[in-house]
């Protein structure tokens, strides 16, 4: 059996060490969309591992006969046919793990920044705050506190569960809604000290209700629209850094017009990688570029879980 992987979207030093280590050859050059079947044949590939930038359908893995290995460095796998490619004795896997608190650091990094307008007074300092600093002021000195605030957290996974931990330890309710987890164990860490706080997930409509602020870690599908804005508070905070469509945009932009959603936080898109206008030019919205695992210590992570789940696939 071929000994060759390509990471064809790149992968942490650390993880592709533990793989020469392990036997393999590993190749980082980025071959581009339309020529991935014919590096996988030519060369000989038995495992190829991707982010999100590569997507692996059907006629990928119809034409590559030698390919055992498909690995996904992260959590989502929707640029993956899992089920056709398992289906043909493929190995798919992924990452769970390793980018669960560079999320949910970047879902408060996102929160912060709403409630103190500092999206907004990045945009508008460099060219106003010399000749307009008093207004700015004014205008920014209506900031609110997370603290005593109820977060609201549908999917309760491990990001979620990370989101949950900032949130207490911040001093804040939290609310969570996940089908498949009943009750989950937070365990925070103060002054060397671990304290266990059990959570109860409650019913998607009472945390649409109850919560002052709401962030999404699902796998995908469209869960706010009209109806399930309609349910929440009036001025609402909403964070969605799990995948774009879990909130319908337009819906999104007509609620933050009439000031139902007082701001929204995307790092995730309908139309990735090109957003629409309307929501990339929205004063109400605080926009990253698809980040939330990229942080040095996640990447790390991800490449030292993705070669050990690869070694052991390809015994």
């Amino acid at each position: 059996m071929s000994r060759k992987i390509l990471a064809n979207d790149g992968i942490d030093n650390q993880g592709k060490a533990l793989l020469e280590k392990a036997g393999f050859t590993v190749v980082t050059d980025k071959v581009p969309q339309d020529q991935l079947i014919t590096a996988i044949n030519t060369q000989g590939y038995v495992a190829l591992t991707v982010r999100s930038a590569t997507t692996v359908r059907k006629e990928v893995i119809d034409a590559c006969a030698g390919l055992k290995v498909i690995g996904r460095g992260g959590v989502g796998m929707d640029n993956i046919d899992v089920d056709y490619a398992r289906s043909k004795g493929l190995q798919v896997i992924n990452t769970p793990a390793a980018s669960s608190n560079s999320v949910a650091e970047l879902v408060f990094a996102h929160l912060f920044n709403a409630v103190r307008f500092l999206y907004d007074s990045n945009r508008q300092m460099p060219g106003n705050g010399a000749g307009k600093f008093d207004e700015l002021k004014k205008k920014y000195a209506k900031g609110v506190e997370l603290r005593g605030k109820t977060m609201g957290v549908v999917g309760f996974g491990r990001i979620g569960q990370n989101v949950g931990k900032i949130a207490l330890g911040l001093g804040m309710k939290v609310l969570a809604f996940d089908p498949f987890v009943k009750q989950a164990e937070i365990e925070l860490e103060i002054a060397d000290k671990k304290i266990k706080v059990p959570v109860n997930t409650v019913s998607m409509e009472e945390v649409l209700k109850q919560s002052d602020f709401i962030t999404f870690h699902v796998p995908g599908g469209k869960l706010v629209a009209e109806t399930e804005l309609a349910l929440m508070k009036n001025g609402v905070v909403l964070v969605n850094s799990a995948r774009g469509g879990v909130i319908d945009e337009n819906e999104l932009v007509k609620a933050l017009d009439s000031g139902k959603v007082a701001h929204a936080c995307l790092d995730v898109f309908e139309n990735e990688p090109h957003p629409s206008a309307a929501i990339l030019s929205h004063a109400k919205i605080s926009l990253s570029p698809h980040i939330g695992a990229a942080t040095n210590e996640a990447q790390e992570r991800i490449g030292i879980e993705l070669a050990e789940k690869m070694i052991a696939a390809l015994k």
